[in-house]
């Protein structure tokens, strides 16, 4: 919390319940923002008189981001209608509604802010080590994925002095391919002018871990390599920790899974785009003759002289050898094979992991374990959503990459400091419920 540099002349003891100034209260209080706060006061000095502290328009600003409000003035309304708000921002009342700052005094603090990005960074960094402390198993299951964010200008900018264009924006587009039931492909393409979140949170808390704001034509793949490069070098317990890492199949490539795997020790639950040349359905697994694949992973066992097609039980994964270990279907299920006495596989097959990097992984493509795994990756499209709906991104007047970097490090600041402020006050159970009113 920044720390207030005088007591108010009024007390508001008589109010027993603050509702929800009480979650704008939750959120200070954990906010590890001392040092933005000294940097700042730093830089501006003592001169004149301080109308507008540095403080109060800080906390102001996360008032704004609690209670959703969507543009500038709709909280400078709001600060001159509640004098309880004002009060617990840092304004002094004695001015009354003249304490609340205009909107060029919020514009040049957002200049400003612009300015100290790496002590926002620490400030984040900080939530998020305090998440890895405080919360049981935070970071043993991950999940990546990029959040498309139009900018608020519909065209790039014509010259310099253009400020009605975005001229850091760029234009984006993904493409969703799926398998209808009769074998043929649907395509639908989303394109966007302006920015791409690559966010990594956790998928159990639901809370950010790692994130980067960058043109929407910048590519998810590389984008995911430098974000878990970052953690490599700034933080490389958080990845010890880690377990799984989920992404859809934009990040389907085999450079991710080495790295994760052989690197780190992180296990890739990522989806796999469908990359064959058309009819082709399974594959031969040329050390063990009469073994084939699929794309999906899934192996099977060709019977002989019959050719029946079975698919073999999943045994696990032996670590020390770097390979799945599958076993005859009849042998492990205990089931008739009328050509068994003819086959020559013996009881297990073990496929290494370097047969096909994207398609064999740690866990098993077609195991349980895996569509499980893989379902925890809808926790960051929650994370998303609540991005667009409850910090406003779905409808915003934000240009420009560094001022939609700096918002949405705000955003997420936020939305960390509410999780950590409820769970030091015994609120965990309700995490998810970041900035609603109950």
């Amino acid at each position: 919390m920044a720390i207030l540099p005088y007591q108010q002349l009024f007390v508001w003891s008589d109010i027993e319940e603050l509702g929800d100034l009480e979650r704008l209260r939750l959120v200070m209080d954990v906010l590890p923002d001392e040092n933005l706060m000294q940097a700042l006061e730093s830089k501006r000095g003592r001169s004149g008189v301080d109308k507008y502290p540095i403080r109060a328009v800080w906390n102001s600003i996360i008032a704004g981001i609690v209670f959703q409000h969507p543009t500038i003035e709709s909280l400078r309304r709001e600060l001159k209608r509640n004098p309880l708000l004002r009060q617990i921002c840092g304004f002094n009342l004695v001015f009354g509604i003249d304490s609340v700052p205009g909107a060029s005094c919020y514009s040049r603090f957002f200049k400003r802010l612009n300015e100290y990005r790496d002590e926002l960074k620490d400030i984040f960094q900080s939530l998020v080590s305090i998440c890895y402390q405080e919360l049981d198993g935070f970071g043993e299951t991950l999940a990546i994925d990029g959040k498309a964010i139009s900018s608020y200008a519909r065209r790039p900018g014509k010259h310099p002095n253009d400020r009605r264009g975005d001229h850091e924006a760029r234009w984006g587009k993904h493409v969703t391919r799926s398998e209808n039931a009769d074998g043929t492909i649907t395509e639908s393409v989303k394109s966007w002018f302006g920015f791409t979140l690559h966010l990594i949170v956790d998928t159990r808390y639901e809370l950010p871990v790692e994130f980067t704001v960058l043109p929407a034509s910048d590519n998810e793949m590389p984008v995911a390599h430098r974000l878990i490069d970052r953690m490599a070098d700034e933080h490389p317990e958080r990845l010890e920790r880690c377990t799984y890492l989920c992404g859809d199949r934009g990040y389907d490539d085999g450079k991710l899974h080495r790295k994760l795997w052989d690197q780190h020790g992180i296990k890739p639950i990522i989806d796999i785009r469908r990359s064959w040349r058309d009819g082709e359905s399974t594959r031969a697994y040329d050390a063990a003759p009469g073994v084939v694949y699929s794309n999906k992973g899934e192996v099977s066992c060709i019977a002989p002289y019959s050719n029946i097609q079975k698919k073999m039980a999943h045994r696990g994964f032996e670590k020390d050898r770097n390979c799945l270990k599958y076993s005859c279907p009849a042998h492990h299920y205990g089931i008739s094979c009328p050509q068994q006495r003819f086959c020559t596989l013996g009881h297990q097959v073990r496929i290494p992991l370097e047969e096909d990097r994207r398609i064999f992984s740690p866990v098993a493509r077609d195991s349980y374990k895996w569509q499980r795994l893989y379902n925890r990756r809808s926790a960051v499209e929650r994370v998303n959503s609540r991005i667009d709906t409850m910090f406003g991104f779905e409808n915003h007047t934000i240009r420009g990459q560094e001022k939609m970097t700096l918002r949405m490090t705000l955003a997420l600041l936020v939305m960390s400091s509410f999780a950590v402020g409820k769970v030091r006050s015994k609120q965990s159970p309700d995490l998810r419920r970041f900035v609603t009113a109950s």
